[in-house]
């Protein structure tokens, strides 16, 4: 038997136990001010975070079934002829386009306030040239669509609203989004989990879904920076993450999905900020180190290429940082026999070499570790 199409109620939802829900707004709150106070710290948060970005957009693609990590997307950038296999290349361009949407996301909202049509438009880049590009990217979807194990709707685990139901349900969503509520973050978790509920894309809503989450902070002013980062928690609490979510549309369970989504706020304030310290703590040991090492006047410039991508080609090195070509050798060799970076693959002719900033991949990277 088919389960019949979800439909939303109007937000925000009945049955919000705001008294319960008192201690874990103020502890993801006191969180989230923390980490917003690292990131205010942080002089040039684009470039020194430009890492945390790619690996969210690693994790986010991930929790969808992509096997690509931070290290095979930032080696395919320094060197893109080098040959990999159309499964592993096709991961490779998700995770790319995720990232190229927030970038387009933070450029847009200086100007424009987050909408339905932006958020189309974020999709349009999601699915450029990836497995999705055939399906409808930027438009909100007109048929039927289902999550399941497999091709029949039949054995659908959850089946999203009806096509002629996804228009006024994003209507009521969007109004929703621009309300004042009596707390921003019990706001952002049930738009969030509505956003995925209506499902309205024929692919990629699940990474829209988290892709909104630092936005919708930064609109509301809860955070100085978009730069949020909510994957790893989902990634690693996944079957609670879609447990929570399915009982939201079969039980009308808010106040699970808020609960979760809360602790999964607070947790990751407390992870991102960590990583936000460890990234700005190595930089500035670095301002020190490297003007030592290199004895050059190109030392901050070289240190701010190698902290926007930490695996990077010599030639990327001198077009990052704007060194001519004999100066940004002879600081690469200073900066290899000084342990800082190493070699990970010899040029050959006009083959670049291949390098890596070990340390700050490690702390990007800290979940897995």
């Amino acid at each position: 038997m088919t389960a019949a199409p979800y439909v939303p109620e109007p937000l925000p939802p009945d049955g919000i136990d705001w008294e319960a829900h008192i201690p874990q707004i103020a502890s993801a709150n006191r969180a989230l001010a923390r980490y917003d106070g690292i990131l205010q710290a942080i002089p040039n948060p684009e470039l020194l975070l430009s890492p945390l970005l790619t690996q969210e957009a690693v994790l986010s693609s991930r929790i969808e079934g992509t096997q690509a990590s931070l290290e095979d997307v930032l080696r395919f950038e320094a060197n893109p002829k080098e040959r990999i296999n159309d499964a592993a290349l096709a991961d490779i361009q998700e995770i790319i386009n995720y990232r190229e949407a927030l970038h387009a996301a933070v450029d847009a909202l200086r100007t424009r306030r987050l909408d339905t049509a932006l958020i189309c438009d974020l999709h349009r880049i999601l699915l450029t040239d990836s497995r999705g590009m055939d399906r409808e990217p930027g438009c909100i979807r007109n048929i039927q669509n289902f999550i399941g194990r497999d091709a029949y709707v039949e054995h659908a685990i959850f089946v999203p609203p009806a096509p002629e139901m996804v228009p006024g349900a994003l209507e009521d969503w969007e109004a929703y989004l621009h309300r004042e509520e009596k707390d921003v973050l019990v706001q952002l978790s049930v738009l969030k989990a509505q956003f995925e509920l209506i499902h309205p894309f024929c692919d990629g809503n699940g990474r829209i879904g988290r892709m909104l989450v630092p936005l919708i902070m930064y609109e509301k002013g809860l955070i100085r920076s978009p730069m949020f980062y909510i994957s790893a928690y989902l990634e690693r609490h996944r079957p609670v993450y879609y447990e929570r979510l399915l009982a939201v549309s079969r039980e009308r369970d808010w106040n699970g999905w808020i609960a979760f989504f809360l602790r999964a706020i607070e947790e990751q304030a407390e992870e991102n900020g960590k990583k936000a310290k460890a990234i700005l703590d190595l930089y500035d040991e670095m301002k020190r180190t490297v003007p030592e090492v290199t004895r050059s006047q190109y030392a901050v410039a070289a240190i701010d290429a190698v902290f926007r991508t930490p695996i990077f080609s010599s030639s990327e090195f001198y077009d990052l940082s704007a060194i001519p070509k004999e100066s940004g050798a002879k600081i690469l060799r200073d900066l290899e026999e000084s342990d800082i970076i190493q070699l990970v693959q010899k040029g050959r002719g006009r083959k670049a070499s291949i390098y890596i900033f070990p340390r700050l991949v490690v702390i990007t990277e800290g979940d897995r570790l």
